[in-house]
């Protein structure tokens, strides 16, 4: 989904103690939406609008896993490694890294379910 950044957005986004809470989990290992309410206690519908604002930024990366009774859930893992700000003429400049890795995973997913 890939939207540009500005350091009005990372604010905005990383402001959110959810969402800082969701990535420092989703950093250790990849977690359903159910795993991540019980581990943070908070509500399933906070998490999803959240976790739509992460991976609108490519801040989270999302894969699916097939339990042992064969049903299909959704995981969610960090792709953001790094955040910088520096002050930069009067105003702020934002340095977001990326773990490469993950996000060219998901790009590969992407192009093969769409046929390239």
């Amino acid at each position: 989904m890939s939207r540009d950044w500005d350091p009005e957005t990372v604010f905005d986004v990383l402001g959110s103690e959810a969402v800082r809470r969701i990535l420092a989990v989703a950093n250790v290992e990849p977690m359903s939406v159910p795993e991540l309410a019980d581990g943070l206690d908070a509500s399933e519908p906070t998490l999803y609008r959240r976790i739509d604002a992460c991976q609108e930024y490519d801040l989270l990366t999302e894969s699916t896993r097939v339990d042992e009774d064969g049903n299909h859930y959704k995981v969610y893992e960090t792709a953001l490694e790094r955040v910088c700000f520096a002050l930069d003429g009067g105003g702020f400049e934002v340095d977001l890294q990326l773990r490469r890795d993950l996000v060219e995973q998901s790009e590969d997913a992407w192009g093969d379910i769409g046929g390239e």
